[in-house]
């Protein structure tokens, strides 16, 4: 697909789906978290704080694909220590 519509097209969105997957996994399945985890990982994903920048920057796809992951990896945790800080937000059970 780079080579027909160029660096990280935007008709290509295989990349954030996987960074939002990665972002929620293993994580409570409510509809608050659903949005507050699309909500952060939007934030890291335009940001881009080390070391999603740098990995943006990997040849090919690898690229497109390394920067949502690890904004992906940087939502979850952010998730998880969110939960661990207000436990009245998991569910219960």
């Amino acid at each position: 697909m780079e080579r027909k519509l160029g660096s990280d097209p935007p008709q290509v969105v295989v990349d954030e789906m996987v960074g939002y997957w990665i972002a929620m996994l293993a994580l409570p399945r409510t509809w608050m978290l659903a949005v507050a985890g699309f909500l952060i990982f939007r934030i890291f994903d335009i940001f881009k704080p080390f070391p999603v920048r740098r990995a943006e920057r990997l040849p090919r796809g690898w690229g497109v694909m390394a920067d949502d992951a690890l904004a992906g990896i940087y939502t979850n945790l952010t998730l998880r220590v969110i939960l661990w800080l207000a436990p009245a937000l998991r569910p219960p059970g």
